[in-house]
């Protein structure tokens, strides 16, 4: 993931390690200590120190491992975000489907962003990784976090819908895998337009996450590959460090053109590629995160006659970038991811 904004920090972060690897362990300590704002206020073997950890101290970040003996990083997230909830930064080794399913299941519980651990000092790589955790964890230390929420309902307004929606896009960040995958399981079966899909995610990850999507939500879910045309009912995903939009012809193409926003794959692109392909046949659904990438697009979209939509904030992890798309007037309704799906639902019945 590249990061979607940077933040002036003038105070320490408080960080807890939780990781079973003591060569890790401390490694990881090493590459933090080199910044002067991360202060290390204790590490732990597994989830279970990590619990106990946390009635001595609160740090205001956890960087913590995901396959570790007695209680797992799963469940220890699981249980600190239903208590007494504190930023989670899942750090895992591999990006092996089975260790990316059991991380995505961790940001299900809680844990907003998901990194590969730095390899060490002869990896090239090694630099750039460690750079993007101490990055990641002072912006997730910033992030303010309740309980884990049960969606209430609301009732959708009478705003009137369009007939027929060709293509569905989405955009997401920060906390983007759970409400991407509750928008999905919300939608009729069989849907008749494709869905295009940005998160942002780490390097490396999305493939993972991909394979993740489509065993949770039961979708086809595909890396998106050059000039292949979007099928109904198939979730087309940007690959990494790659821009995903939608060509006048209707099929997809992928690119590395310059960041957007800071950021590669934009939502941005892929909005405005829409707007400009679909008009008002077409419906933008803009999730958490930080930022603003996708908002101004969105408005483009809502502009052109578009469906558009942005996550509300009672249910984001981050409410940058719908928050933004509310405040220019690029959404036409604000929902909750399930409510999203219904949205979409009423267009097809």
């Amino acid at each position: 993931m590249q990061l979607d904004q940077k933040n002036p920090f003038t105070k320490k972060v408080d960080v807890l390690i939780v990781e079973d690897s003591r060569v890790i362990r401390d490694y990881l300590v090493y590459v933090l200590e080199g910044d002067p704002i991360l202060k290390i206020i204790g590490t732990a073997e597994n989830g279970e120190e990590a619990l106990l950890s946390l009635e001595r101290c609160r740090p205001d970040v956890i960087l913590m491992d995901i396959h570790m003996p007695k209680v797992d990083g799963f469940e220890a997230t699981r249980r600190i975000m239903s208590s007494d909830p504190i930023p989670i930064v899942i750090c895992t080794a591999s990006i092996h489907y089975l260790e990316v399913h059991t991380a995505m299941r961790a940001l299900e519980a809680g844990a907003l962003a998901i990194l590969r651990k730095p390899s060490g000092f002869s990896d090239p790589n090694a630099e750039a990784e460690s750079t993007a955790i101490i990055d990641t964890l002072k912006l997730m230390s910033e992030v303010k976090l309740v309980r884990r929420w049960t969606p209430t309902s609301s009732p959708i307004l009478s705003t009137p819908l369009p007939r027929k929606i060709e293509v569905v896009a989405i955009g997401a960040s920060t906390g983007g895998p759970p409400a991407v995958l509750k928008v999905l399981l919300g939608l009729p079966r069989p849907f008749s337009a494709p869905i295009l899909l940005v998160q942002h995610i780490s390097t490396g990850f999305t493939q993972g996450f991909a394979e993740w999507l489509a065993t949770a939500s039961g979708f086809p879910v595909h890396i998106t590959q050059n000039g292949e045309r979007p099928l109904p009912g198939h979730v087309y995903v940007a690959p990494d460090d790659h821009h995903l939009w939608i060509s006048i012809l209707g099929d997809l193409r992928i690119d590395r053109f310059p960041p957007r926003n800071g950021l590669r794959p934009a939502v941005s692109v892929l909005f405005q590629s829409v707007a400009e392909q679909f008009g008002p046949r077409a419906a933008g659904i803009l999730l958490t995160g930080m930022g603003r990438d996708g908002a101004e697009e969105l408005k483009k979209m809502f502009d052109r006659g578009a469906l558009t939509v942005a996550q509300d904030e009672a249910s984001c992890v981050v409410f940058g970038m719908p928050g933004e798309a509310i405040r220019i007037g690029a959404a036409q309704f604000v929902r909750p991811p399930e409510q999203i799906a219904n949205l979409l639902t009423q267009i097809e019945s």
